[in-house]
């Protein structure tokens, strides 16, 4: 079958769709995976066909961290967004989906998918690495951490879809409008919906239907990667590092919160991933060593703990990897994420940019390098090991499928 695939996000709401894509190639159906354009280069290296949606996802995050962190500043930051970019994405997605069976959608798209979909009158799935279904198990993961009674944690998820949709609902409806399509007036309902997502991090709810599944990690197929000849002689000089980095987050005082990081890891080792924040002012210590992007599937085996941001996709490599985590979440679902990786015993309770006094760190530092941490963490990795998260996507994906007559290609 040929599939259409589109998300719009950072590295890590691409790169698992990536992974699902390749998975489904190799299971003989053809796919299109239309992405922010900085955000392909997996699909490139994997040789998933692929084209860019309209935007520069790094200077849309550096405009909504502008805005401040709270709920009003985010929804500002992404009404803004969908003004500016539906429109195109909406006319992309259309022009590809004639002689497509079927849409796969998800992140900042994927109304539009769902749009593109109604409008060629396919069948429609949709994506995540976050749990979007209303469930009593949990609260919504885009809320504080509280907790609450089954009721109003299901209700969190109606709060929260209803506030997205109104969100790009203008824009959605200005460009079906320019499709000929008439207005919609509600959410879409009773889809399918696919997660990569570890059910060891993330056990699947027992109130989700039938076809919203927890597939487990949409994860690179191991590749033969090594080391560049300098971070490889780095790896080897010593034993293993701690890897720190933040990915796509921004904003924060990188002055203050990296040196603040390295000093109560000192004498540790550590692996520094400036990602978009950059490297932070001064002279770094000689036990530092400044690694561009790598995969993390190949390099935190080769880590003793791993400080990051808590997205789902870092998150989601440090566990398998079998190694502690500190968490520094910042937007969006990280808190979920560190909240989880507590709960699961493999993290302390997150960290904050605004509190890193020498107590609060040395605690932190403490707790996973103590035995009991270490063992649970290798626990987990060895039971992630034997999922194979985009293998049971593409099963799933091809039962939703059966009995759709496959188009006639032109």
């Amino acid at each position: 079958m040929r599939l259409l695939a589109l998300t719009y996000g950072t590295e890590g709401d691409t790169r698992p769709l990536v992974m699902l894509c390749h998975g489904l190639i190799a299971a003989g159906h053809e796919v299109l995976l239309l992405a922010e354009g900085d955000t392909l280069g997996s699909a490139r290296d994997l040789g998933v066909p692929h084209a860019a949606l309209e935007g520069d996802i790094h200077d849309e995050v550096v405009a909504l961290v502008s805005r401040g962190n709270d709920t009003l500043a985010a929804s500002r930051g992404l009404a803004r967004m969908a003004r500016q970019h539906v429109p195109a994405w909406m006319r992309q997605a259309d022009a590809v989906a004639a002689g497509c069976d079927a849409v796969l959608t998800g992140g900042l798209a994927a109304f539009v998918g769902m749009s593109v979909a109604e409008r060629h009158g396919l069948p429609v799935i949709g994506t995540g690495m976050i749990p979007l279904t209303p469930t009593r198990a949990f609260l919504s993961p885009f809320l504080p951490r509280l907790r609450l009674p089954g009721a109003l944690n299901r209700l969190s998820y109606t709060l929260v879809n209803q506030a997205v949709w109104r969100t790009f609902r203008g824009p959605i409806n200005r460009a079906r409008n320019a499709l000929g399509m008439p207005p919609r007036r509600t959410l879409w309902r009773d889809l399918p919906m696919l997660y990569g997502i570890s059910p060891s991090l993330l056990p699947p709810p027992t109130d989700w239907p039938a076809d919203h599944r927890i597939c487990g990690q949409w994860r690179a197929p191991d590749l033969a990667w090594q080391p560049p000849a300098d971070l490889q002689a780095f790896l080897d000089a010593g034993p293993a590092p701690v890897y720190l980095g933040f990915g796509s987050m921004t904003g924060f005082d990188r002055d203050h919160v990296l040196p603040a990081l390295l000093q109560a890891l000192a004498p540790r080792r550590v692996l520094l991933f400036p990602g978009w924040a950059g490297v932070p002012s001064g002279t770094l210590p000689p036990q530092v060593f400044v690694v561009g992007p790598t995969p993390h599937e190949a390099l935190f085996p080769r880590c003793a703990l791993v400080i990051h941001h808590g997205g789902s996709g870092t998150t989601h490599s440090a566990c398998r990897a079998g190694v502690p985590s500190l968490v520094m979440p910042f937007a969006a679902d990280q808190s979920f994420w560190a909240a989880r990786l507590q709960q699961l015993g493999v993290a302390p309770a997150a960290l904050s940019p605004k509190r890193l006094d020498h107590d609060t760190l040395a605690n932190a530092i403490g707790f996973v390098e103590r035995a009991g941490t270490r063992e649970r963490a290798a626990a987990l990795g060895r039971g992630m090991e034997s999922e194979n998260g985009v293998a049971n996507a593409v099963d799933l994906i091809d039962r939703q499928l059966v009995g759709i007559p496959t188009r006639q290609q032109g």
